[in-house]
């Protein structure tokens, strides 16, 4: 059974400020890794340490993706999408701390 994919207003404008091929890529990542089974670690998807920004991690390239699972009603909940060039995260053009 797949999950549902939900946008936060805030990942909606992290998504507008990707240029359009990178805006491809990262959509394409979310509905191939996360439809399925969102909440296993793999290679490219990981459990984040408590913060609260969001629980886990999908890594598209320089790209990451943070989001929430809720397993009883199956949906995925995109919180934040940006890069992560070094060890830090950036939104929108500004470093920021989870």
């Amino acid at each position: 059974m797949n999950y549902e994919i939900e946008y936060t207003e805030q990942a909606q404008h992290d998504l507008e400020w990707l240029k359009r091929n990178d805006l491809v890529r990262v959509l394409s990542a979310i509905g191939e890794q996360l439809r399925f089974e969102p909440a296993i670690e793999t290679r490219n998807r990981k459990r984040l340490r408590p913060n609260a920004t969001a629980d886990w991690e999908l890594r598209v390239g320089v790209f990451r993706v943070l989001y929430d699972v809720d397993e009883v009603v199956r949906i995925v909940e995109i919180q934040r999408v940006g890069a992560k060039p070094n060890s830090r995260y950036v939104f929108r053009g500004g470093e920021q701390d989870l």
